[in-house]
C-alpha cells in the first residue's frame, strides 16, 4: 500500500487556486442598502480611483482617503488617511471616531462635512472586524455627477440609482457609475 495521503477534493477550486495564489477574503463595503463582498476597499466612480477605505480594527482606526469635486468636476479637497490635504478655503472638516474594539460604545469612523452647505459629505463606519458601512454622503464625481448615498440606495447622477445589490467583487473595486 502507498503511504501518501490520497487528495480529496471537498470544494471546487475558484480561480485563485487555479492561479496559484490562495484568495484572501477582502473587506466587505455597504453603500447605503447596497453590500459589496470581498473588495480591496477601493471605490471608483465613472473608472476613477475616488475613494479608498482601509479598516484596522486592531488598532481602533477607519481611514479614508477621497478625493472631493464640485458640480463642474473641479477637484476642491482631498481626505488623505482622515487628514485633509487640500481643502478650498477650509470648506471642510472631519470628526474621526477611535474604538479601542468594536463592542465599545464608540467605533471606528470617520465624518466629513460641508460647512458652506451644511451637507454630511462622508460617513463611514466600521461595523465589523471586515465590515465598513458607508452610511450616508453627498459629494460629486470627477465628472460633476451628483453621487447620493442614504440608507436606501446609492444614486450615481440621475440614471443610475442601485438599490439591494449584493456584488461579489473578488478582491477588485466597488464599481460605480
Amino acid at each position: 500500500m502507498d503511504d501518501s495521503a490520497a487528495f480529496r477534493r471537498t470544494e471546487p477550486f475558484g480561480h485563485a487556486a487555479t492561479a496559484g495564489v490562495l484568495f484572501k477574503p477582502g473587506l466587505e463595503l455597504r453603500i447605503g442598502s447596497n453590500i459589496f463582498r470581498s473588495t480591496n476597499g477601493v471605490v471608483t466612480i465613472h473608472g476613477k480611483e475616488q475613494l479608498v477605505i482601509e479598516a484596522k480594527p486592531e488598532q481602533g482606526l477607519l481611514l479614508a482617503t477621497l478625493d472631493l469635486y464640485n458640480e463642474r468636476g473641479t477637484r476642491i479637497a482631498h481626505l488623505r488617511r482622515n487628514v485633509l490635504t487640500l481643502n478650498e478655503s477650509g470648506r471642510f472638516t472631519v470628526d474621526v471616531g477611535l474604538g479601542p474594539s468594536l463592542s465599545s460604545a464608540d467605533i471606528p469612523s470617520v465624518r466629513l462635512r460641508d460647512l458652506q452647505s451644511g451637507h454630511l459629505v462622508f460617513d463611514a463606519r466600521m461595523a465589523a472586524t471586515s465590515r465598513v458601512d458607508l452610511v450616508c454622503g453627498r459629494l460629486h464625481s470627477h465628472k460633476g455627477m451628483l453621487v447620493e448615498i442614504t440608507s436606501h440606495y446609492c444614486r450615481i447622477g440621475s440614471h443610475t440609482t442601485l438599490f439591494r445589490e449584493i456584488v461579489e467583487t473578488r478582491g477588485g473595486p466597488v464599481i460605480l457609475g
